[in-house]
C-alpha cells in the first residue's frame, strides 16, 4: 500500500525509532489508507492525495471522538511518511506543508503533596541495611535537588563537593549544573559514599544495584514507585514525579521562578512556568475555602 513496506523498512533501520513507534506508525498509515480507499477510492496513486484530502481524514477522526493528542501523533506520522516519499522520489509533493496540528492542552505535572512527603520520611520503615540507606538517600536526593533519573544514575563520588556543600550533575545536552545541598544532606552523602566504597570498591558510580552493578532506570523506578505507593494515591509514582514535587514545593513556599529554572536545568523559562499552574490551582482552592463570597 503506497510504499508502506519500504517506509517501515526505513524506520526499522533508524535507531531513533523503537519497535513500539514503528508499530504505531504502521497502524496510523493503515487507517489513513483505509480512509483513502473508502472515501476517495484512491488505491494506487498516492500523488493525488492533497492537503484537502488529509484535512477530510482529520475531520472524520475528530467527529469519531479521537483526541487531539492522538490526531497530532497521526499528523506526525504522515509528515514523516510524506517526507520519506519525497526524499526517495516516490512522490513529487508533500501535502503536509499546509496541515496545522490541533492545539494540545498542557498536562499539569503530577506531584506528591508536602504532607505525604513528610510521612514518607517520618513513618516509612526503610530496611536497616546498606540497601535501605541507599533507597532512602535516593528518594531524598531526588526530592531535595530535583535531579533527573539519568543524572542520579550517572553520579560518582566526584559529583559531591562536601566542602562546598553542593552536587554537580551532567544534564541534557551535556550541560553541567551545580545544585546546593544542606549540611545534613552533604553529611549523609559523604557517610554513604564511605559505606559504598567498602561494600563495592570496584564501582565507580555513587549508587549501585544490590549486586554492586551500575544503576539502570527500571531498578530506580521500581524503588521509587514502591515507596511513594505507601504514602500517596497519585496515579504516577516515578522519579520524575519527585522532580515535579521538588519544583512545586519550592514555588509554593515562595521560591523565585528563575531560581527554580536554574536548579532544574531548564533551557527556557517556559518549561518551568508549567509549575505555576499547580500553584494557581492551590490558590484557587484556598480562595474558594476561605472567601465568604467565593
Amino acid at each position: 500500500m503506497f510504499f508502506l513496506q519500504q517506509f517501515i523498512s526505513y524506520l526499522k533501520n533508524q535507531k531513533r525509532f523503537s519497535n513500539q513507534t514503528v508499530t504505531a506508525y504502521k497502524t496510523d498509515l493503515k487507517q489513513f489508507f483505509d480512509f483513502l480507499s473508502a472515501q476517495y477510492e484512491i488505491s494506487d496513486d498516492i500523488s493525488v492525495v492533497n492537503a484537502q484530502v488529509i484535512r477530510s481524514w482529520l475531520v472524520e477522526l475528530t467527529e469519531s471522538g479521537v483526541t487531539n493528542r492522538s490526531i497530532s501523533r497521526k499528523i506526525s506520522t504522515l509528515r514523516t511518511y510524506f517526507k520519506f516519499l519525497k526524499k526517495n522520489d516516490l512522490n513529487p509533493q508533500n501535502p503536509m506543508a499546509k496541515i496545522v496540528p490541533p492545539k494540545l492542552e498542557k498536562k499539569l505535572p503530577v506531584f506528591v503533596n508536602e504532607l505525604d512527603m513528610d510521612r514518607l520520611f517520618r513513618l516509612i520503615e526503610f530496611e536497616d541495611s546498606f540497601f535501605g540507606q541507599r533507597d532512602k538517600l535516593m528518594i531524598e536526593l531526588f526530592y531535595v535537588t530535583g535531579i533527573r533519573l539519568s543524572e542520579l544514575i550517572n553520579l560518582t563520588s566526584k559529583s559531591i563537593n562536601s566542602s562546598g556543600q553542593s552536587i554537580k550533575v551532567l544534564g541534557k545536552r551535556n550541560k553541567e549544573r551545580i545544585i546546593p545541598l544542606s549540611g545534613e544532606m552533604t553529611n549523609q552523602l559523604v557517610e554513604f559514599e564511605k559505606l559504598k566504597t567498602l561494600k563495592f570498591p570496584k564501582s565507580a558510580k555513587f549508587f549501585t544495584t544490590d549486586k554492586g552493578e551500575d544503576m539502570y532506570p527500571k531498578f530506580v523506578y521500581r524503588k521509587i514507585n514502591h515507596y511513594i505507593s505507601q504514602v500517596s494515591t497519585i496515579t504516577k509514582k516515578s522519579p520524575h514525579v519527585l522532580r515535579h514535587t521538588f519544583a512545586t514545593h519550592l514555588l509554593n513556599n515562595g521560591a523565585d521562578l528563575n531560581a527554580i529554572k536554574e536548579l532544574l536545568g531548564h533551557a527556557n523559562l517556559s518549561a518551568t512556568q508549567v509549575y505555576t499552574h499547580n500553584s494557581f490551582e492551590k490558590l484557587k482552592k484556598i480562595y474558594t475555602n476561605a472567601h465568604p463570597r467565593a
